[in-house]
């Protein structure tokens, strides 16, 4: 693979200084097949596995971890089970017979699946925040739908409607 700085440079050698393909392969020692490439994408494309990698041995084990993984969401945190402690069980109850690492990197995506995500929202001094809403409101005795729209200024906390 080619660092992204030789990427910049050959897409700056032929697009901004309008050399050819060619003449950039030459100068930067490169096959013209490369240097199309580069030409093709800003960025050096990155691996993607086609298939999920393949776990024979702990495969067979999988819904006794997320068993464990399930009890350990109601115990308190000092008794829950670290990926080490899992490991050791599965090895010695089940005769598992993988490596530490395969457990741990399956454990530490389990985990993650459950948790939840919060993105706290951020609002810079004069930016405002903008509500729009429907409401049954009473005019002449007859109830209508109306539409109301309310902002506010989030550093300020004042309400305009």
């Amino acid at each position: 693979m080619f660092a992204v700085e030789v990427y910049a440079a050959v897409r700056h050698f032929v697009f901004i200084e309008g050399n050819s393909r060619r003449e950039a392969a030459r100068v930067f020692g490169l096959s013209r097949e490369t240097v199309s490439k580069m030409c093709r994408f800003s960025l050096p494309p990155g691996y993607t596995r086609t298939k999920p990698v393949k776990k024979p041995k702990l495969g067979a084990l999988l819904p006794v971890i997320d068993a464990i993984l399930e009890a350990d969401g109601t115990a308190p945190s000092k008794q829950r089970h670290s990926a080490k402690r899992i490991f050791e069980r599965l090895r010695d109850e089940h005769g598992y017979a993988g490596g530490v690492t395969v457990v741990r990197d399956y454990v530490r995506v389990a985990r993650a699946k459950g948790r939840e995500t919060f993105v706290p929202l951020a609002h810079p001094p004069g930016h405002a925040q903008v509500d729009f809403g429907e409401a049954i409101g009473v005019i002449d005795g007859v109830g209508q739908k109306i539409h109301t729209s309310s902002a506010w200024t989030c550093h300020s906390r004042t309400r305009r409607s």
